[in-house]
């Protein structure tokens, strides 16, 4: 980015842009998590900055409150964004956080600003099969089975308030989910990368097909590993993040 990129902190963003490299990523988590979970990435691939998205209502805007929709959440994403799209960028969304990824290039597009070189969308099927997700009809029992099992994949044993906080975490963020309802697609006007992760059991390559009607260029790619290696960064991946730019 130019030497005029603003320096200033937003609460959106975990970090301070940068002005060493001329264009951004901006990555967006899923469900129940925030930007720790691109904690493991580098801050840059290349020449890209890796700029993780702080959603409202977790970590260290746990005081703030929960965005409600993903329309809300792009809209208060935008403010704190324009400012860093002087340049070239691209939107990366894993599971749900796809969804609002989706519709911020949507609002970007309403209100005139520049919309992402590409979006990368990670094992999630397309807005209008989201409500598709097996872990919407899940109870709260069922929910916290998943946060422990999560902690465990990741090495921690889980501790009890560990998992109350991201149990608290994750209802909200799937009460946003399950609100969320696009019965048509509305295309963006960017390239669409719709990445599938070869070992995940609960989104298969089918299951995305529906992505091919939300850009004119929509182009499937298979990765080695399962649902939340992503948080790993894994060299095939990074690969992929660099190939638009």
């Amino acid at each position: 980015m130019t030497s005029g990129s603003p320096t200033v902190m937003s609460p959106w963003f975990v970090r301070p842009p940068s002005t060493d490299h001329p264009a951004r990523i901006f990555c967006f988590p899923f469900s129940g998590s925030g930007a720790s979970a691109f904690s493991a990435w580098p801050t840059a691939l290349d020449d890209i900055e890796i700029c993780p998205v702080q959603f409202p209502g977790r970590e260290n805007r746990l005081g703030h409150p929960h965005y409600g929709t993903y329309e809300n959440l792009a809209a208060g994403l935008v403010e704190s964004l324009a400012p860093l799209i002087e340049g070239p960028f691209a939107f990366f969304g894993h599971c749900a956080g796809a969804l609002p990824a989706y519709e911020t290039v949507l609002r970007l597009a309403e209100l005139g600003l520049p919309t992402p070189d590409c979006l990368f969308v990670s094992g999630q099927p397309a807005p209008h099969d989201a409500s598709r997700d097996r872990m919407l009809a899940m109870t709260e029992s069922e929910l916290r089975a998943e946060v422990e099992s999560f902690v465990r994949g990741r090495g921690i044993e889980p501790r009890t308030d560990v998992v109350d906080l991201g149990l608290m975490v994750l209802l909200r963020d799937h009460a946003a989910a399950g609100a969320y309802r696009r019965a048509e697609p509305v295309a963006v006007d960017c390239p669409i990368v719709v990445l599938h992760w070869r070992d995940d059991p609960e989104v298969s390559l089918d299951d995305l097909q529906g992505w091919r009607r939300y850009a004119d260029s929509v182009e499937f790619r298979v990765v080695d590993g399962g649902h939340y290696d992503f948080m790993d960064a894994p060299d095939e991946l990074r690969m992929l993040l660099t190939r638009w730019l």
